[in-house]
């Protein structure tokens, strides 16, 4: 008897702690997730190229801000996402990257970053993404034909999002995870098991259902986001899909592989039809 109450104690107590645990982190995750930074440490013109400025309401009344760089002799612009932390004034790396392929870039911060009004959470990303793909064609008038959406790390998870919603004619996923539970296994293999995810960001799931051009990149040295996940996104996508394989960190990889990096998207490019 004595043991069977302590048994009972015992059960209750992990139950109790596990509870507390789940309660615990289901209000830390958005700070594990989201890293927004409010100040804008440079802007293109500190990287010597023109830009405008750029103000898109989405559906719920959030005004988000972003840049225009323009292209020389270009019809194609690329919806760059940017990753989980910083801002859109910490991507000058890769937008010099697109502006010497050619390329028209809108980059924007999602609600809560830099200018962008708001707090973000999954639902309201997804709903600015969608936002800003809604203005580059009614507004800036480019067709689908001539939108190539970028998404790196988080991004790629909206990227791929947005991409299925409005059967994007081409997408770039580069750092990407195939979904927050598996992300969160990777980085908490055991905590995870325990804990209620409160995000989704279901890449993978997605990816059979988009049908246009797509390019995954990843870093078989990728330290946040394992190589495995970005195969588990490309193996689930169906045809046409390329897959590009460079070296270096999460943050730095594709700074590090450049010369690979830049000629993988080159030949995506010039290959879409």
């Amino acid at each position: 008897m004595k043991s069977m109450r302590v048994l009972i104690k015992f059960v209750t107590l992990l139950v109790a702690g596990l509870l507390i645990l789940n309660v615990f982190m289901y209000f830390f995750q958005p700070s594990m997730l989201f890293m927004p930074y409010r100040d804008i440490d440079a802007t293109p013109e500190s990287w010597g190229m023109r830009y405008s400025h750029v103000e898109i309401k989405t559906e719920d009344n959030i005004k988000l801000h972003g840049w225009f760089i323009p292209a020389k002799d270009s019809n194609k612009v690329i919806l760059f996402s940017h990753g989980n932390a910083g801002n859109i004034s910490n991507r000058g790396d890769s937008i010099k990257i697109f502006h010497e392929l050619g390329l028209n870039v809108l980059i924007f911060d999602y609600r809560g970053y830099g200018k962008s009004e708001g707090h973000p959470h999954e639902q309201g990303l997804y709903q600015d993404v969608y936002a800003v793909w809604t203005y580059l064609i009614e507004k800036k008038g480019y067709t689908k034909e001539n939108i190539i959406i970028f998404g790196r790390s988080l991004g790629g998870a909206v990227a791929m999002w947005l991409a299925v919603k409005v059967q994007a004619h081409s997408l770039i996923i580069e750092s990407t995870f195939s979904s927050f539970r598996d992300i969160a296994s990777a980085q908490l293999p055991i905590i995870s098991r325990l804990l209620i995810a409160r995000y989704s960001f279901k890449t993978a799931g997605r990816a059979s259902k988009f049908a246009g051009q797509l390019l995954v990149v990843h870093s078989v040295e990728d330290e946040i986001v394992p190589y495995k996940l970005a195969k588990k996104i490309f193996n689930a996508a169906t045809q046409p899909k390329t897959f590009l394989t460079i070296s270096g960190g999460h943050n730095e990889g594709f700074m590090l592989s450049q010369e690979v990096y830049k000629n993988g998207l080159k030949q995506f490019i010039s290959n879409l039809k």
